[in-house]
């Protein structure tokens, strides 16, 4: 699969896990992981574009003892899913086309 794409599609998950409500990272991983190979060195690279995109904010709050950071999906990170899901349907369009053209040949 094409990197970007992958990346992209990734994103997606990443905010659609979110859309329960605040999360963290390790339950990102697991949450998405079904779906889409994702690791630790992936996830928070996208993490911290999300935030600085405006489409996710983050808080620290203590768990155990421990410091751990929360994850919350924005009005703009609810968007983008729109966005893609929308988007999605052109790409599935071309696909079913290119689907039966090959099998025509």
């Amino acid at each position: 699969m094409d990197v970007q794409l992958r990346r992209g599609l990734i994103e997606i998950c990443v905010l659609a896990a979110m859309l329960r409500g605040p999360t963290y990272g390790y339950k990102l991983i697991r949450d998405v992981e079904p779906y889409m190979e994702i690791s630790e060195s992936t996830l928070y690279p996208i993490l911290k574009r999300l935030e600085s995109g405006g489409c996710v904010i983050s808080r620290s709050a203590e768990h155990n003892g421990r410091l751990r950071k929360y994850y919350e999906i924005t009005q703009l990170g609810a968007a983008r899913i729109d966005e893609f899901l929308s988007d999605w349907q052109d790409i599935m369009k071309a696909y079913y086309y290119i689907e039966r053209e090959k099998n025509h040949v």
